[in-house]
């Protein structure tokens, strides 16, 4: 099994102390405070360029888009990163669109996914001019066709499939099994009757269909799978309506590493496979290859962050069997990530600010909140002299950490501070108690 590195490309350590991209710890708490979440810029536009050259490479430059899941970690700043790596941004709220479009953002490389699109948010997509919507439920056809109409547009939209997929991953984050609340089923009949109904308004175009299957995948069968069967529908619709739909969109949830022993998924892996599983299932049913897209999120940015935080207090407590484990509280939790919480997430930990070779002891990394699930890190080895006022850099948080992060216990929420050609600046600060207090009436 391949070792994996859970740090970005400009982490390293030397003398057992973290440095990124020639700047110590020590130095980036003092000028940031912690927890701060740190973004390695460079190795983001990098991962950026990969998956599309890996895309055009597989699929030829007539291929379709690769759009950033902006629900991964969204801010105006990265927004701009996207725009300028030439990918398209797929957005889920209304607030993510706001976001894209203060940042300038193409409004034709833009895709709007959601399963329960308000009226407001189907409006300023149309009104912008959004290049697709993903259409989630028939509810939805029929709002999509109205202000379309309204408006005097025509719609270019893709369904969302079912494609009844059990995908190798956490039950919160599976998206495509029957039992669910995303997109029309196969096997069902619910695809079709949502095809029929979109044919039924000139102000929508169909162009494809849309299948994810989930997220933190590390293995590529389930989208092998996931594509056949997507696509043998396509080759229904060509039968029943004697043409053939150009566009398919396969999603992410391509899986990195959290820990040394994880086997990520790699642009030059995932594509090659992606082509070889849409060639064989078009040419079973007689189609052309479509222009595919997919929808990195988390392969881009979750390796390109971490998380500093400071140790405010070590305990000692001695476990029914006998055994210890010191209990080390951070001064964030899971107000800024609670994936550990949420679905069990694990994740790896070092002291960041100093050089230790005093033996390891069983530890957990815990919050400040006052919940007994306020995990940061469940189970892990740390040096025995841990003490407060120690760092605790937590790799690969670029991912649902700061997009899912939350006031609990009216804790601000951290900022992240890019870096790149060893310059750190703030793109998004740090929330302050008036910020909290400024909506209280």
């Amino acid at each position: 099994m391949t070792v994996a590195n859970v740090w970005s490309s400009h982490v390293e350590f030397i003398d057992r102390e973290l440095r990124f991209d020639g700047i110590k710890a020590s130095r980036l708490a003092t000028d940031f405070e912690t927890p701060t979440f740190f973004l390695d810029e460079a190795d983001f536009l990098d991962r950026c360029v990969s998956w599309k050259s890996a895309l055009i490479d597989s699929f030829g430059a007539s291929s379709g888009n690769v759009y950033y899941a902006a629900k991964a970690f969204i801010c105006v700043e990265v927004a701009k990163w996207v725009r300028d790596s030439d990918i398209g941004l797929d957005v889920c709220t209304g607030g993510e669109l706001a976001v894209a479009l203060k940042a300038g953002f193409p409004v034709e490389k833009i895709q709007v996914h959601g399963n329960n699109k308000s009226l407001a948010e189907i409006r300023k997509a149309i009104e912008v001019g959004v290049g697709v919507i993903v259409i989630d439920s028939l509810f939805e056809i029929e709002r999509v066709a109205s202000i379309a109409r309204e408006l005097g547009k025509k719609q270019k939209v893709l369904l969302r499939l079912t494609p009844g997929i059990e995908a190798h991953t956490h039950e919160s984050i599976a998206t495509a099994h029957e039992d669910v609340k995303f997109g029309f089923s196969i096997a069902s009949g619910a695809a079709w009757q949502a095809i029929s109904a979109v044919r039924q308004h000139p102000e929508i175009e169909l162009r494809g269909f849309h299948s994810h299957i989930g997220s933190q995948i590390l293995a590529m069968d389930a989208f092998g799978v996931a594509a056949d069967r997507v696509i043998e529908l396509m080759g229904r619709y060509r039968d029943e309506f004697g043409s053939e739909l150009p566009e398919l969109d396969l999603g992410g949830g391509y899986g990195i590493a959290y820990l040394p022993t994880d086997d990520p998924l790699l642009p030059h892996e995932v594509l090659p496979a992606l082509f070889d599983a849409v060639s064989k299932a078009c040419t079973v049913y007689s189609l052309a290859i479509p222009k595919v897209s997919i929808e990195p999120g988390r392969a881009i940015v979750g390796p390109t962050m971490f998380t500093l935080y400071e140790i405010g207090t070590v305990k000692k407590v001695v476990l029914e069997d006998g055994g210890v484990r010191n209990y080390i509280s951070v001064d964030g939790g899971m107000s800024d990530n609670i994936r550990t919480s949420l679905y069990g997430a694990e994740y790896i930990g070092v002291i960041a600010n100093r050089s230790t070779s005093k033996e390891l002891v069983l530890s957990r990394v815990v919050g400040k909140h006052c919940e007994t699930g306020d995990i940061v890190i469940r189970d892990i080895h740390l040096p025995i002299d841990v003490t407060p006022g120690d760092l605790l850099a937590v790799p690969a948080t670029g991912a649902y950490g700061r997009s899912m992060a939350s006031n609990y216990n009216h804790v601000p929420r951290p900022p992240v501070v890019a870096v790149i050609n060893g310059n750190a600046r703030v793109i998004l600060r740090r929330e302050t108690e008036a910020d909290l207090l400024g909506l209280d009436m």
